[in-house]
């Protein structure tokens, strides 16, 4: 595949197909050391429980009055506690109340994490179980409209583990907040189809699906009969998983990683990438499908067989440039 780059580990070139990182080499120092300083704030401002930043906020208005006092000694003042900053309250504005509405989003967040790849070593040591997890915590906070979706672990892992395994160890280091900006970017560019109250717009996940059947039944209109008209299976039975998580579920982790390497360095873009590959899936097996009705199928499709992933890539590849609008 002309486009398709390989992910060389020493000189960042994840971060540039993501667009973390800006083309002009020289450039990168500073853009590292900005983006690495910006997400160790954003750890302080998102992952503190709201007793520890109430805490802050008190010494913070101590601090401040001292100074316009001229304060310096003295025992502390019993700081009053506001119905605002009480545990039980309910008020919108309550850090309390917001913490306990975000309980059951942590909870999905750490069962998410803990089963994340329970085959590699890599993903059962404890310290990047939690990398994952702040990486998850801070971006459903920062971006509401998308929060945490289940299944966004799996989108994650790749780009930690390849960050994470950089051969320049001044850059393994900072792996985690490395990924977190690649993460932002690459959801970014599918970010529509985890906002539910777009699911049945022109730009969500039903579209999206759309253009995929549309994708389908131009370059194989026999197969699409087969699937849509007489079996009845329809993309939205397999291939929501297979776009909102970026097929990390359809193949091996490797398998998975040179997938993306395709996908993130084609000119058309992810999104379009994505559907080319999707649809070559289909075509890929298409004597299977034809053959099946609709339980064997649906089967065949949520479990997709082992392939040769040179050969989809080039099927892809020959879908260029024909994305219905």
């Amino acid at each position: 595949m002309a486009a398709a780059r390989t992910y060389d580990r020493s000189c960042g070139s994840v971060q540039l197909l993501l667009g973390y990182l800006p083309t002009e080499r020289s450039l990168w120092p500073y853009e590292l050391e900005k983006k690495r300083s910006q997400y160790s704030a954003y750890k302080d401002e998102f992952l503190l429980n709201p007793s520890e930043k109430l805490r802050r906020i008190e010494e913070s208005k101590l601090s401040r009055k001292k100074e316009l006092t001229g304060e310096r000694n003295g025992l502390l003042p019993r700081s009053e506690v506001t119905n605002e900053e009480h545990p039980l309250s309910f008020g919108k504005s309550s850090l309390w109340n917001q913490y306990f509405q975000e309980s059951e989003i942590l909870e999905q967040i750490d069962r998410d994490v803990k089963r994340t790849h329970p085959d590699k070593s890599f993903f059962s040591a404890k310290s990047n179980q939690e990398s994952l997890r702040r990486i998850l915590i801070i971006f459903s906070r920062l971006y509401p409209s998308v929060r945490y979706v289940q299944g966004l672990n799996e989108v994650l892992a790749p780009l930690f583990y390849v960050l994470k395994n950089d051969l320049d160890t001044s850059n393994s280091t900072s792996a985690e907040a490395d990924t977190f900006f690649c993460f932002v970017e690459l959801i970014s560019g599918f970010k529509n189809n985890y906002c539910k109250h777009l699911d049945n717009s022109l730009v969500g996940i039903r579209s999206i699906l759309s253009k995929l059947s549309q994708l389908l039944k131009k370059h194989d209109e026999e197969l699409w009969r087969h699937m849509e008209v007489i079996t009845k299976v329809y993309p939205q039975y397999y291939a929501f998983r297979w776009i909102t998580l970026l097929l990390t579920m359809e193949f091996s982790f490797n398998v998975c990683i040179h997938i993306w390497d395709a996908m993130l360095g084609d000119p058309e873009g992810p999104p379009d990438t994505l559907l080319r590959i999707c649809c070559a899936m289909l075509i890929l097996v298409r004597k299977r499908l034809l053959v099946g009705d609709f339980t064997a199928n649906i089967q065949l499709l949520q479990h997709y067989p082992q392939t040769n992933i040179d050969h989809l890539l080039h099927i892809a590849n020959r879908l260029r440039g024909t994305m219905p609008s």
